[in-house]
């Protein structure tokens, strides 16, 4: 199939993941015709999951309906009341004691020591936080997020995202559904506080996830989009998805705004190097005190030692971050925004003029008597609820809990056994691809190895040579790479250039098959191209 084909919109207008939906077609067609199996390694849905939570969220909520019982039963009718919380922490305990031994029931004797004896939480407080959360019968108080759950959350990240070195002062948080809803919603309040305007210029990390792409052009924002490229190669022709010290230096510039990054890449799948890292701060401190950061750090538990820039610049920094990928929760939806508590985007407000600050401020009088003095953050989640409806505003606390029962496993594993082995499942199936493949695979401490982003024109212009590339380029369409791997193999691979990538290169996810599914998908690549090698060669030769 050739790019003109579509009937609806070019091709190469469609983002990786509409057309993802036409590649699967083609290779259940391709798969049913040759009784194959159809490998989709587009999505970046893991195909494992962190058990020891999720025992533990449902065995308390046995005790959380235990609870219920406890203070009004018609078992009849299947009624009951909301839990008490006078001794629910000792009723706790002697849940617990009478539980048969496993993980999910360590799990929470670990969690209510680690709030009690580390974070300093009144037990009963905490006890009747989880149980209430898990019947779900109150609404979200505070709407930002649950003062318990926070502080074991704010834990989480400082160890994860900041290697435990996480900077002075408190990250206030905003628990939502998954980094998308994130992504959405700082859009929404950046622009209705006038952080960002219609038009306004702002920078983004590319190649990035396809969202990012998309977002800043749609009517309400039509953004000036500068690319800040990671466009360094190495000798071997090879990118290591990191950006040029002149890349980073487009971000003195005034008219932009804000910078927005996936870190660790996606679809690069490697971090940013310290010293890019260390650059980044310098400018912002001395020649960019007032530029916003947004990052988005999913994949960031999948590179040891990793440093957000939230570590390094917390009064600049919006951080989002989801638990999906690395406790393979995706379905539960859970995500969370965090700022500092001395944050550069309250002081931007503050500097607003006067009636661009009376038209914001007017905007928030229905929540406070001084809407000037409200902190962006609870703005972002007045704004989530169209303002009128903050009164409901918040994740579900069902949600919430999970979210801090998946952070209190992390925090109580003190040898990281499960992170290191959701490391180890990914870095093994990389290595399986590029033995498929026959080629050498570097080791490179920086990459997550969830994706890996081929580039097949840099390697053809470096191991087969110019001329045949400048033939591919003259007769094929960069797409015909991802739809020759569906129609030949069943293989359904994304394209690397839907995330602003290089236009002949497709990215292949790691965590989503099994693990004797890479080394075949590195094959069916490496016969993709010698087929085309093959072909160059024989009218190559037609025209001696």
């Amino acid at each position: 199939m050739q790019a003109h084909e579509a009937e609806d919109k070019p091709l190469e207008m469609l983002s990786p993941f509409e057309l993802k939906d036409l590649l699967i077609e083609i290779a259940e067609e391709s798969i049913r015709t040759r009784a194959a199996v159809m490998l989709n390694a587009g999505r970046g849905n893991p195909n494992w999951i962190a058990t020891t939570p999720r025992e533990s969220f449902f065995l308390l909520g046995s005790f959380a309906m235990a609870e219920a019982r406890r203070t009004w039963n018609e078992p009849d009718v299947g009624l009951a009341g909301m839990p008490h919380s006078v001794d629910i922490a000792q009723r706790f305990q002697r849940f617990l004691d009478a539980c048969p031994p496993g993980p999910g029931v360590e799990l929470l004797r670990g969690t209510l020591e680690l709030g009690v004896r580390e974070l300093g939480f009144e037990a009963d407080a905490f006890v009747w936080e989880m149980v209430d959360s898990l019947t779900g019968d109150n609404y979200p108080v505070p709407d930002r997020m649950l003062v318990h759950a926070e502080r074991i959350v704010e834990a989480y990240l400082a160890r994860e995202l900041c290697a435990g070195r996480p900077p002075p002062g408190r990250f206030k948080l905003f628990a939502v559904e998954g980094g998308t809803a994130a992504m959405s919603y700082l859009f929404q309040s950046l622009c209705a506080n006038k952080l960002l305007n219609k038009g306004d210029t702002i920078a983004l990390g590319t190649p990035i996830f396809t969202p990012y792409l998309e977002i800043p052009h749609l009517s309400e924002y039509q953004f000036n989009v500068v690319p800040i490229e990671q466009s360094e190669m190495d000798t071997d022709g090879r990118h290591t998805w990191q950006y040029p010290d002149e890349e980073i230096d487009k971000l003195a510039d005034p008219r932009i705004k804000a910078f927005f990054i996936v870190n660790p890449a996606n679809p690069g799948a490697v971090a940013i190097r310290p010293r890019t890292l260390a650059r980044v701060a310098e400018l912002v401190r001395t020649r960019r005190p007032d530029l916003l950061i947004l990052t988005d750090d999913v994949y960031g538990t999948f590179v040891e030692g990793f440093r957000s820039f939230a570590a390094e610049l917390p009064h600049n920094t919006l951080l989002v971050y989801s638990y999906s990928k690395h406790f393979g929760c995706t379905g539960w939806r859970l995500g969370v925004v965090a700022m500092h508590e001395h944050h550069v985007a309250d002081t931007l407000l503050s500097q607003l003029p006067a009636e661009t600050a009376s038209e914001v401020h007017d905007r928030y009088r229905s929540l406070s008597t001084h809407p000037e003095k409200l902190p962006f953050i609870d703005r972002l989640v007045a704004d989530s609820r169209s303002v009128a409806l903050n009164h409901t505003a918040g994740l579900s606390l069902p949600q919430q809990q999970m979210m801090m029962l998946f952070s209190a496993f992390a925090l109580l594993d003190k040898d990281d056994a499960y992170k290191k082995r959701c490391r180890q499942i990914c870095h093994e199936r990389l290595a399986a691809l590029f033995r498929g493949l026959g080629v050498e695979l570097k080791p490179n401490e920086l990459g997550t190895a969830y994706y890996q982003t081929l580039d097949l024109e840099a390697w053809c212009r470096k191991h087969i040579g110019e001329d045949f590339m400048d033939y591919v380029q003259r007769h094929r369409d960069p797409l015909d790479v991802v739809f020759a791997l569906a129609r030949r193999y069943g293989t359904v691979l994304l394209n690397g250039s839907g995330f602003h990538g290089p236009p002949w290169s497709a990215r292949v996810s790691l965590a989503n098959l099994e693990d004797e599914a890479y080394p075949q998908i590195g094959r069916h690549l490496k016969e993709l191209v010698e087929t085309a090698v093959e072909r160059w060669k024989r009218e190559k030769d037609q025209v001696h």
